[in-house]
C-alpha cells in the first residue's frame, strides 16, 4: 500500500511503531486469536504488500514488493504453488472468482497484470499509470486500482480495458467499496473522499480530525459506519457513512496497513507493522479494546477471510526469522 516514495523517514516510523505497539499486554481472559500455523516465503526479502484469497480452493496469493514477485500458497499444506518474478514493484492483489483469474497491481511501471491463477501464466495487462496500487472487485466483477498521484480506475476484466476514471485529491491508499460507493482514504490530501462510481465523480469528502497518515479503512457491518485507521498518531475512528462524523476516537497500534471486520464475533482487527494486531469487541456499537497481541515488526498487511474464519499476516524476513505467512484462528 505505501510505495518507496511515500514512506515515511525511518526515524519517524520506528518512533510511530514504539508508540503504538510497544505494550502487548492483552485483557483479561483467553486470547481472541491463537496462532495456528506459520506458512515459510523461501527465499523472501523486503516488505511484503497485499494478499488476496480463494476460498474455495484454499490458495492465498501474495505480492511479495521487496522481493519483485508474487506467489501462490496452497493454505492446507502450506506449500507454494509457484511464484512469478521479476517485478516492478508487485503491491495490490486480487482474485476474480467468476473467471478464475489473479489480478497484480505493479507500481513501478503502472501496469495491472492478469495471470491464471491455476499456474500463474501470464494472461494479459493494461496501463493505468504510475504507482499502481491497492486492487478491489466491485459488484460486477470489475477491478477497481488505486494510482497516480489521485485517482481510481475501473477495468473490465474480459476486455482488459480501462473504462472509467475518477480524479482524487492525492494518492489513493486504503479504500473499500460498496455496490457503487468507494470510501477512499488520500492520506496526502488529510481526507477521506467518498465516490459515485455509477456517475465517476466525488460524492462527499471529510478531513481528517485529531490524526494523520490515514491508511487503512474499513467497512462496518450493517452498512452504516466505517473505520479509519490513523499512523500518527496510532488512532481508530469510528465514522459514518451519510454525514463523515466521527463517533468514536481510540488509540491504536501504530504503522497500521490493514484492518478487517470479523461480522461473526462482533469484532475489528487491526493489523500493524509495529508488531502486532489490535483487536477491538463491539457491544451496542461501543468499541473497546479487547486485546494486543504480537506478530513481528514491519507484519503490516494482512488478509481476514470469513469463509475459512482465520486472519493471515505477512511478516517480512528478520534476522533469525524468515519470511512467512502468520495463520491465526479466532479462538472459540
Amino acid at each position: 500500500m505505501q510505495s518507496g516514495r511515500r514512506k515515511l523517514p525511518a526515524l519517524m516510523l520506528a518512533g510511530i511503531g514504539l508508540l503504538g505497539c510497544g505494550d502487548r499486554s492483552t485483557a483479561a481472559g483467553p486470547a481472541p486469536l491463537v496462532l495456528e500455523a506459520t506458512l515459510p516465503l523461501a527465499g523472501v526479502q523486503g516488505r511484503i504488500d497485499h494478499l488476496a484469497i480463494d476460498p474455495p480452493h484454499k490458495r492465498l496469493f501474495v505480492a511479495e514488493l521487496g522481493n519483485g514477485s508474487i506467489e501462490a500458497l496452497d493454505l492446507a499444506t502450506g506449500r507454494s504453488l509457484g511464484r512469478v518474478g521479476g517485478l516492478k514493484e508487485p503491491q495490490g492483489v486480487a482474485y476474480l472468482p467468476a473467471r478464475n483469474e489473479l489480478a497484480v497491481a505493479t507500481g513501478g511501471d503502472g501496469l495491472v497484470r492478469f495471470y491464471r491463477a491455476d499456474d500463474l501464466t501470464f494472461i494479459g495487462s493494461v496501463a493505468v499509470g504510475g504507482d499502481a496500487d491497492n486492487l478491489r472487485l466491485d459488484a460486477r466483477g470489475r477491478v477497481v486500482v488505486g494510482y497516480g498521484d489521485g485517482a481510481l480506475a475501473v477495468i473490465d476484466p474480459a476486455t482488459r480495458a480501462v473504462v472509467a476514471k475518477m480524479p482524487l485529491p492525492g494518492h489513493p491508499e486504503g479504500f473499500q467499496l460498496d455496490g457503487d460507493k468507494a470510501y477512499v482514504n488520500v492520506p496526502d490530501a488529510g481526507t477521506v473522499v467518498s465516490i459515485d462510481l455509477a456517475a465517476g465523480r466525488e460524492s462527499a469528502h471529510w478531513r481528517n480530525i485529531g490524526g494523520r497518515f490515514n491508511f487503512p479503512l474499513a467497512l462496518e457491518p450493517g452498512g452504516r459506519r466505517f473505520a479509519v485507521i490513523h499512523r500518527m498518531p496510532g488512532k481508530l475512528a469510528i465514522m459514518d457513512r451519510a454525514t463523515g462524523q466521527v463517533q468514536q476516537s481510540l488509540g491504536t497500534c501504530g504503522d497500521s496497513d490493514d484492518a478487517f471486520f470479523d461480522a461473526t464475533r462482533h469484532r475489528l482487527y487491526v493489523v500493524c507493522g509495529g508488531g502486532g494486531v489490535d483487536v477491538f469487541d463491539t457491544t451496542g456499537g461501543h468499541y473497546t479494546l479487547r486485546a494486543r497481541l504480537p506478530t513481528r515488526s514491519g507484519a503490516r498487511t494482512g488478509w481476514f477471510s470469513p469463509d475459512l474464519d482465520r486472519l493471515y499476516v505477512a511478516a517480512r524476513e528478520r534476522p533469525g526469522a524468515p519470511a512467512a505467512i502468520l495463520v491465526f484462528r479466532p479462538a472459540t
